[in-house]
């Protein structure tokens, strides 16, 4: 993926400046909430605190906060950068604990080079933190802080950096030594790379089982040997006595195994060839690996390969541990994150890959199935199922070790606090663009001579989720990108103006869809000027595979061309749009939010049909409320009245759908509300999930006003019931919101229209 300079910048300023912010847990709209959150309220719980300082547990969200904290001595791959550059990383750390496992991480980062001083003043730090996660400290330094802090503090310490790659690549070789047949107790190991992770991830494999004299460790110098002059105390850990080998490549011959924590294309084709039967190869330098994948493939039919990119299989990625290493220690209130603990999550990792692997995650990764095997060492990184199984089994290591001070006693109940943690919506915009990757299509822009189009396209391009062609009058296309220094230098641009012969060819089709509507072919032929028309057409004859447009146009105006150019699915006579609403809840659904002013019974009935499908789409389950401002009955009228009577069209066609109405929305959110009211309810168990109007007015005013006063995301609108993937923007829609449309556009496309 192609990432400029100023769009990242971009990225990380913003509305807001940073990745992060800290917003308030509990109410604080009133001189109550303010009294009780501050002043004098405060005072009780830090009463409390003072008399059991376990309690802070209790009473702060001390539990819940890991502190991320770097010198910036080793950021990434760019070295020695100072603290105040490394913000951005930490930051992004933060970013994934949250989005993963529900975690508040808080960056730190240490104006300090002595380990001495860095380990008083991080160990200072304990009262706050539930746990500490070190991140891009040096080598050999991060080695003695994270020992040293682990000696003295009592709330759980990892340096990442170090562990995070051992126990996700650990899990991949306990998988792969099974695929190869090989026994761990006698492969020889070669470890290309003498750093913090390099350091880990054989001390972790010695862990496994694997014999510390047949792992031989190589640095830019060679390999290391105990008669090499001033080596220091880690790097003597896997000195070799093989004065007979000094290179890589010798290193490499008869290897089962090697391991690349180094620099890119240091391993040769003929390296590959002179390994054993069956060699596994981890090359997990980023972004390219110490051989290419495909060089690799190529070269040997019986490897069996890792490395860190996503765009191959196997990627040995931390987030597969770390997030759940801490949310699994916090949930018990470890006292440290110990070798148990780190085996127990690789153990994890590695029997996950074996579990058969649900359709919502195969169709992320467009895979009809991914299976245990060569190409299917461990999980991937958007599997859900990591939160529970990581997290519980560091959970039980902690328990078992007695490092626990608070331990589960009802695992049914704390899988489902996990669950709860994340709902569907945390990865569901994540998972769309997955699924527009595997397959990008053609998406016609018909507004292109708008920047957020432009913008838009551009980053559509490097995510790899589509192809976007761009219509428009290519002067002024091409002044706002160089306006703008958008890079689009190969994305195709159509002016309909001169393009006489298509344009000709298609008024001429439009002409006869229209002929017996009132158009003439004069008007045929004018139309085909205008950008939507003709873009339209190009999706209509397959010229391209879905169209999205509707940034600077009310609705109506918008969709009129659709309309008349692709026309409804066949027996559908009813439209829709629909919106995904994304919540800490996770996800909602709301129809019709676009087209029908009143939708009559039969309408809604279609509306919901329509709806279902869409949800059943986004891998979500529909439990469908028909939403009216009365309950069952309670009150009669012409609204209620039609919301009953489609109700009961849908439960005599959709007997297995979970669905009731006419209900009010506070009804339908609320089980205990219908528990105790309305038992009888199809919604009493479970609560909805997917949302009906009654009409346009209410669902738009809906949708609208919990986005802005929640902020939360919207997704949409999805035009529901096109005989061809086209979709219309919300007028004003952000770049990232366009982005979003393209990619559920891409993967409309590459079902068909099956759903939509």
């Amino acid at each position: 993926m192609n990432i400029r300079k100023e769009d990242a910048l971009a990225y990380h300023q913003g509305d807001k400046n940073g990745k992060i912010e800290i917003i308030p847990s509990k109410p604080v709209s009133s001189i109550r909430d303010l009294s009780l959150a501050y002043s004098p309220g405060v005072a009780y719980p830090c009463l409390e605190i003072a008399e059991d300082v376990s309690k802070v547990y209790d009473y702060t969200a001390k539990g819940n906060i890991v502190a991320v904290i770097s010198n910036g001595t080793a950021v990434l791959g760019l070295g020695n950068i100072g603290p105040e550059a490394a913000k951005p990383v930490m930051e992004g750390k933060a970013v994934l604990l949250k989005k993963y496992a529900d975690i508040d991480g808080l960056d730190i980062e240490i104006n300090a080079t002595d380990p001495e001083e860095l380990i008083r003043i991080i160990a200072s730090l304990e009262p706050s933190f539930g746990a500490i996660n070190l991140e891009d400290i040096k080598s050999p330094e991060c080695f003695i802080i994270e020992k040293k802090l682990k000696e003295i503090l009592r709330i759980p310490v990892m340096h990442d950096d170090q562990h995070g790659t051992a126990i996700i690549s650990g899990a991949a070789l306990i998988n792969a030594l099974e695929i190869a047949q090989k026994d761990i107790s006698q492969i020889q190991m070669v470890v290309s790379g003498a750093g913090a992770a390099a350091i880990a991830c054989a001390n972790f494999y010695v862990s496994l089982g694997v014999s510390k004299q047949n792992i031989v460790m190589v640095d830019k110098t060679g390999v290391i040997h105990k008669s090499r002059p001033n080596l220091d105390s880690v790097k003597s850990l896997y000195a070799t006595d093989r004065t007979e080998i000094t290179t890589l490549a010798e290193a490499m011959k008869n290897a089962d195994v090697f391991v690349g924590l180094s620099s890119a294309n240091l391993v040769t084709p003929e390296m590959l060839l002179s390994m054993s039967k069956n060699p596994i190869v981890f090359a997990l330098a980023n972004p390219d690996p110490e051989i290419a994948y495909p060089v690799a493939m190529e070269t040997r039919n019986d490897i069996i390969m890792a490395t860190g990119r996503s765009d191959y299989p196997n990627q040995v990625n931390n987030v597969l541990g770390f997030p759940y290493i801490f949310r699994g220690a916090l949930d018990v209130r470890a006292t440290a994150i110990n070798e148990e603990m780190k085996m127990a999550a690789a153990r994890a990792i590695a029997a996950l890959a074996h579990e058969p692997v649900p359709e919502s995650i195969s169709s992320i990764y467009n895979k009809h199935s991914l299976v245990f095997g060569s190409e299917y060492l461990i999980p991937k990184p958007m599997d859900t199922r990591l939160l529970w199984a990581v997290s519980s089994a560091v959970a039980k290591a902690a328990i078992k070790t007695n490092v626990a001070s608070k331990p589960i006693e009802n695992w049914e109940n704390y899988k489902e606090q996990l669950e709860g943690r994340l709902g569907l919506n945390k990865g569901f915009i994540r998972s769309i663009v997955l699924k527009a990757q595997q397959t990008p299509k053609r998406i016609i822009l018909p507004e292109a001579d708008s920047y957020k189009i432009l913008k838009a396209a551009q980053i559509a391009i490097d995510e790899g989720v589509a192809q976007p062609i761009l219509i428009g009058n290519k002067a002024k296309i091409r002044a706002k990108i160089q306006e703008f220094e958008i890079d689009l230098a190969d994305v195709e641009i159509i002016d309909p103006e001169p393009a006489h012969e298509q344009r000709e060819y298609f008024a001429n089709l439009y002409f006869e869809k229209r002929q017996r509507r009132g158009i003439r072919l004069i008007e045929a032929r004018n139309l085909m000027q205008n950008p939507d028309y003709f873009g339209l057409m190009m999706v209509e004859t397959g010229m391209a595979d879905a169209l999205i447009t509707g940034l600077n146009n009310s609705y109506p105006v918008a969709i009129r061309p659709a309309l008349e150019v692709i026309g409804k699915e066949p027996l559908v006579k009813t439209l829709a749009g629909l919106y995904v609403l994304n919540t800490k809840r996770g996800l909602f659904f709301f129809a019709d939010t676009t087209f029908n002013k009143q939708p009559t019974a039969d309408q809604l009935v279609e509306i919901t049909e329509l709806t279902v499908r869409a949800v059943r789409f986004f891998n979500a389950q529909p439990r469908v409320a028909l939403l009216s401002y009365s309950n069952f009955g309670s009150n009669r009228d012409s609204t209620s009245e039609k919301i009953q009577q489609a109700t009961q069209i849908l439960k005599q066609r959709h007997p297995k759908l979970i669905l009731d109405g006419e209900i009010q929305a506070n009804f339908a959110l609320r089980t205990d509300l219908l528990q105790e009211f309305f038992p009888f309810s199809e919604l009493a168990a479970t609560g909805a999930n997917t949302f009906i109007f009654p009409d346009l007015t209410s669902a738009n005013i809906a949708y609208k006003l919990i986005q802005e006063i929640g902020g939360i995301e919207a997704i949409g609108p999805v035009l529901l019931g096109l005989n061809k993937p086209v979709h219309i923007l919300q007028m004003g829609s952000s770049i990232r919101e366009i982005v979003n449309m393209i990619s559920i556009a891409v993967v409309d496309a590459q079902s068909k229209n099956e759903f939509f």
